[in-house]
């Protein structure tokens, strides 16, 4: 949920900021870039100098830096920006009440009010504190506002008291915004398989017949889906891609055979399964066990028909919404429409090897989305990840989530 996302955190004056060093790690550990602001208070508790260590940027906590004579401005509206989400943790009762008043004395504060992502806060301070009625109405006043409270634990307080206060553990922080992130995706508990790249059919041990599809089409499709929400299963032959997401399992495989027994083994399961993979229509009949040696006259190699993955889904399916794609050269439109009925899809996405930076290899895709009641869309030439982009808003338009 937290791959590639901007986590601003805010870190005020209580001794729990001691435990925001375990949050930064967590934080980074599942692939989000963090930027630090805290107020000067904060430092005593924490060092700036770990904090910037452990997230890889410099931590700001006053409007303007003074270093070797020079003079640097900080931001706030740019920082507010930057962020997908803002955390303050710990959030003190001072701060909370600044929060809810609009109070701008301070970088954190300036950079709260000039957010425009959602704002998480993980409130920190003593039993007596915590349960007075003027924490309570800037409880009141931040949920107006849209901020989500990570509340607050029960457990040994600073002051030596047992009882409610205590800020949330790291763990329970991180969990607690990308479950709620989760809840807010259009894709979230929907299973995905995707299958992609080419497959390679071995004439001997060291040649193969193989066709020039690089993956990333497939690739993009998969990371889309995951930051959807999806649980993605990405079967895919050989390429020289590789995705780091805790919402992809990637299955690698190699021959057209190994991913037919790939999909089906994941299909049953799935809600969406989107065939995005250049499979190879034929493979040598015979697999040499040595390296053939080259001769004077031509080489014959007997070929025949691997395994039609996306007609054998088609046939299979049951609740699943299928989607294949279409790479044609001649009678585009027709082809497409013939494939779609042929092997009973939902939709199919046809691109053309007449359009300019359509088809393989490249980074720029044209595509035409077809669905089975033949209401077809055709967009422009876009980069892959705006493609994969286009696909699954169609594709969620049309399985009602």
């Amino acid at each position: 949920m937290l791959s590639g996302k901007h986590i601003l955190l805010g870190i005020t004056g209580g001794i729990a900021a001691y435990k925001t060093t375990f949050l930064v790690r967590l934080l980074i550990k599942a692939g989000a870039e963090v930027k630090i602001v805290m107020t000067q208070s904060a430092s005593s508790f924490v060092s700036p100098l770990t904090l910037s260590t452990l997230s890889k940027n410099p931590v700001l906590t006053d409007f303007i830096d003074k270093e070797d004579g020079s003079i640097s401005w900080n931001n706030h509206v740019e920082l507010g920006l930057w962020a997908d989400y803002m955390i303050v943790a710990p959030a003190t009762a001072n701060t909370l009440s600044k929060m809810a008043h609009g109070t701008c004395d301070n970088l954190l504060m300036a950079t709260y009010l000039s957010a425009k992502c959602p704002v998480f806060y993980a409130p920190a301070m003593d039993l007596d504190m915590y349960k007075h009625p003027s924490t309570n109405a800037s409880f009141e006043k931040l949920e107006s506002f849209n901020n989500i409270m990570i509340p607050a634990e029960s457990g040994e307080l600073a002051s030596g008291l047992h009882g409610e206060g205590r800020m949330a553990e790291p763990e329970t922080i991180v969990g607690f915004v990308q479950e709620h992130i989760a809840n807010g995706l259009v894709l979230n508990g929907k299973k995905v398989l995707i299958t992609a790249g080419p497959t390679h059919e071995a004439i001997d041990p060291v040649r193969f017949l193989g066709n020039r599809s690089s993956g990333t089409m497939g690739f993009e499709l998969a990371k889309q889906a995951a930051n959807l929400g999806a649980e993605v299963v990405l079967v895919s032959g050989p390429t020289n891609l590789n995705v780091e997401h805790s919402g992809i399992n990637l299955v690698r495989v190699t021959t057209a055979q190994e991913m037919f027994d790939a999909s089906h083994e994941h299909y049953e399961s799935v809600d969406v399964a989107v065939c995005a993979a250049a499979v190879a229509d034929y493979r040598p009949k015979h697999v040499a066990e040595e390296k053939l040696k080259k001769k004077d006259d031509d080489l014959q190699i007997e070929l025949e028909r691997n395994p039609d993955i996306l007609f054998s889904l088609g046939k299979e399916k049951k609740h699943q919404f299928l989607v294949g794609f279409a790479l044609e050269t001649e009678n585009e439109l027709e082809n497409a429409k013939g494939k779609l009925k042929r092997k009973n899809l939902d939709a199919i996405v046809l691109n053309s090897l007449k359009d300019d930076g359509a088809g393989f290899g490249g980074n720029t895709n044209k595509i035409t989305f077809i669905d089975k009641n033949l209401d077809i869309k055709t967009f422009e030439l876009k980069t892959k990840p705006d493609v994969a982009s286009d696909i699954w808003k169609e594709i969620i338009s049309r399985i009602h989530v």
